[in-house]
């Protein structure tokens, strides 16, 4: 049997999507089944906005470029 390929969603759904996913999973009232699907479906989720993310990340890092020498992200700590 063929998996089902959801087509891709923005960032925002996405957040969203897996906000009442996670809501309906703690409140513990979906069959065994139906949390399996919806843990699958939220780590689909996951791996999209930490796709988007990441591109976002590169393309600010790109954007940010001075003279060939890329801008350091991390933070400082006090």
């Amino acid at each position: 049997m063929a998996k089902k390929k959801q087509k891709p969603v923005d960032f925002e759904a996405a957040l969203e999507e897996l906000e009442s996913l996670v809501e309906r999973m703690e409140d513990g009232e979906s069959t065994l089944e139906d949390s399996l699907k919806d843990f699958e479906r939220g780590i689909e989720l996951t791996r999209s906005c930490q796709s988007a993310l990441t591109e976002a990340e590169q393309k600010v890092e790109i954007l940010l470029k001075k003279d060939g020498d890329p801008v350091d992200f991390a933070t400082e700590t006090e």
